[in-house]
């Protein structure tokens, strides 16, 4: 891959954006590439980390020279929003590690991940309008479940820039590092926290989690039938018993 990094651990694959001469702006070369991994962890799930290579950068956006050249059919391709729903919908959790500037599509990126942390230096920010378009890679829908109608309407209409402490604040992101460095450290804790649960129960879990509200309560009902039949389950719970027993 030319524009992507691939890590691979025995309970996560980490991908970091290596288009640093560009900003680790998303052209359709990164697109198809994202697929890629999308298509790996759908075949053999786990945990995703999705990091920028450049330090201090995340990811400037699209293209704007692509962006510029696209028609109404590369619109309606669903080019960039097709991949950044593929990650929504992997079946393991997934979090974003952003350092600096996370712009327009990479902003979109980030959104589309599970979690989110960042550093001190991180910036987020929508400033599609400013360019004639609109954030049409997910902003639209994803910026008002996380942050409220009010706080998402506010940012996609101006185009302002979001920093990390307002980021923590309005739930935009779920840690703030003041070091650089710590970044990595502090997303991969993250996903060790996860990694000691169940991943059927974190499967279902997040299944449950990003299933439409019509969808409850009967998918949590069939979905904890499942576990509870599962060998997991009881071992977990034997253990946990065993723990607790009196000496």
């Amino acid at each position: 891959m030319s524009g992507l990094r691939i890590e691979e651990r025995p309970d996560r694959l980490v991908v970091t954006l290596d288009r640093p001469e560009k900003r680790n702006a998303i052209d359709a070369d990164l697109i198809a590439e994202l697929h890629q991994v999308c298509a790996e962890l759908e075949a053999r799930p786990r945990l995703l980390l999705l990091t920028g290579g450049a330090e201090g950068i995340f990811a400037g956006g699209a293209d704007i020279g692509q962006l510029r050249e696209r028609g109404r059919t590369d619109a309606l391709a669903a080019i960039n929003s097709a991949a950044f729903a593929r990650v929504r919908a992997l079946p393991m959790p997934s979090v974003a590690a952003v350092d600096g500037p996370a712009l327009g599509g990479g902003a979109e990126l980030a959104y589309a991940c599970d979690l989110r942390v960042c550093t001190a230096r991180a910036v987020f920010g929508q400033p599609e309008v400013r360019l004639g378009i609109l954030a049409g890679a997910g902003a639209t829908h994803r910026l008002p479940a996380l942050i409220g109608e009010a706080r998402a309407k506010e940012l996609l209409f101006t185009g302002r820039r979001v920093d990390a402490a307002e980021a923590l604040r309005i739930g935009l992101v779920n840690r703030v590092v003041d070091e650089p460095g710590e970044l990595l450290a502090v997303a991969h804790g993250l996903l060790d926290e996860m990694a000691q649960g169940s991943t059927l129960a974190l499967r279902l879990t997040k299944l449950a989690v990003d299933a439409p509200a019509a969808a409850h309560p009967q998918l949590d009902l069939v979905s904890q039938a499942v576990l509870f039949e599962d060998e997991e389950k009881h071992r977990r719970m034997t253990e946990f018993l065993e723990r607790r027993r009196p000496r």
